[in-house]
């Protein structure tokens, strides 16, 4: 997948080059988005940015900008709506939002993250599927829902909120971190790697000695996700690796 993802991009980085206009992908998923961060693609001198409608946002589209255009000033709402949805006597889930949206016929990654607050919900879309959305988009789960666009700087903030803990680890190593992160021994984290069920940075890692540097993202299943805030920045008498994490709410 990483391999595909990066030839596709570096396809649009040349082609943009080329015609000296923005190109872009689709949304991505949160794996290949980590993939793609801070990566240069050699022969180009275009930027690429990841954005995704907010601050926060999981599923990004990758802009490449051609050398005239600033990227301080890269207005993202030219490339990505948000529809505001507001349901009808129900509070729908994720699940229904996201599964309203792809039964009319719309892939994955023309949507980007789904926001939700009570009765209502925020879609990101790329303007291709904005129309359709809004003449159609009429149920989600059992309730019936109205559906408007609205302007990107008026969705309401939603600021991730984390727990932070701090513990120590003899070495950066996956089953070492991720004990430490979701109150596991060490074994039971080595297990839980062996079985797949640990992500690191958003791909499934079945390495229990992979390295965890600052700003990883881990994830074990039905424990929860977090992030590497700062690893072994500090050691105790013994010698022991200080990690800094915080837990996602």
């Amino acid at each position: 997948m990483d391999e595909e993802l990066i030839r596709r991009a570096a396809d649009l980085a040349d082609r943009c080059c080329r015609t000296a206009c923005v190109t872009a992908t689709g949304f991505l998923t949160p794996a290949e988005a980590f993939c793609l961060a801070g990566r240069r693609f050699t022969g180009t001198d275009c930027t690429m940015l990841l954005r995704g409608g907010h601050a926060d946002a999981e599923r990004c589209v990758a802009f490449f900008l051609p050398d005239w255009m600033d990227p301080d000033s890269f207005d993202e709402s030219e490339y990505i709506c948000a529809l505001e949805i507001t349901a009808h006597f129900g509070t729908p889930g994720h699940r229904d939002y996201l599964g309203a949206a792809l039964g009319l016929g719309i892939g994955r990654e023309w949507l980007g993250d789904i926001l939700i607050d009570g009765s209502s919900a925020w879609l990101f879309c790329l303007p291709s599927v904005r129309q359709h959305l809004l003449l159609n988009l009429d149920k989600a789960g059992r309730c019936g829902v109205r559906v408007r666009e609205v302007s990107l700087a008026d969705v309401p903030a939603h600021k991730r909120e984390m727990k932070e803990t701090v513990f120590s680890v003899k070495s950066l190593r996956l089953d070492a971190v991720c004990a430490g992160m979701f109150n596991l021994s060490r074994t039971a984290a080595a297990e839980a790697v062996a079985q797949g069920l640990v992500t690191l940075n958003y791909s499934v890692c079945q390495k229990a000695d992979a390295p965890i540097r600052n700003g990883d993202i881990l994830s074990l299943r039905g424990k929860g996700k977090g992030e590497i805030l700062d690893a072994g920045g500090s050691e105790s008498r013994k010698g022991r690796l200080f990690v800094k994490c915080g837990i996602y709410r």
